[in-house]
């Protein structure tokens, strides 16, 4: 019997997607202890209700969200998967339902950042139709970070 699969869409006031932004973090600053103080404001997330949760078997095991980034394009943050469901599919999956939710709103693009060491993150952006790009703001001259664009 396979893992029941499903994505809600929900706010960033849910406490499942409170909990695993705790755990993206703690992961960020265990990868990278010396950037704390360069990005630490740069992901809090004010409310926000484009949130989409992935639950597997009722337990909340990923999450991803999108903002405004300018009139057509949102940047899609707080992309994360628990260690014990990577390599599933799960975070393309938010994606799409992230972007679909996006082109609903009429958006055209969608950005994001990344850390220079987030090889598998950065392959799999690429696999869905990202390319790296000049890093924008609030990015401009952060040497770790690798952005991305595509065309939703």
């Amino acid at each position: 019997m396979g893992d029941q699969i499903k994505i809600v869409k929900t706010t960033s006031e849910n406490k499942d997607f409170i909990a695993l932004v705790g755990a993206l973090d703690k992961s960020l600053w265990e990868a990278y202890p010396e950037l704390k103080s360069n990005y630490w404001g740069n992901n809090i997330i004010e409310l926000n209700p484009n949130v989409v949760i992935v639950y597997v078997n009722d337990v909340a095991v990923a999450c991803a969200c999108f903002k405004k980034y300018n009139k057509d394009t949102i940047e899609i943050k707080r992309m994360f998967v628990s260690v014990e469901e990577r390599g599933k599919g799960l975070a393309q999956n938010m994606l799409q339902e992230l972007e679909s939710w996006a082109k609903e709103k009429e958006f055209s693009f969608a950005v994001l950042e990344t850390l220079y060491k987030q090889k598998a993150a950065i392959k799999m952006y690429q696999k869905v139709g990202y390319v790296i790009t000049d890093n924008y703001a609030p990015y401009i001259g952060l040497e770790n970070s690798i952005c991305m664009r595509k065309h939703i």
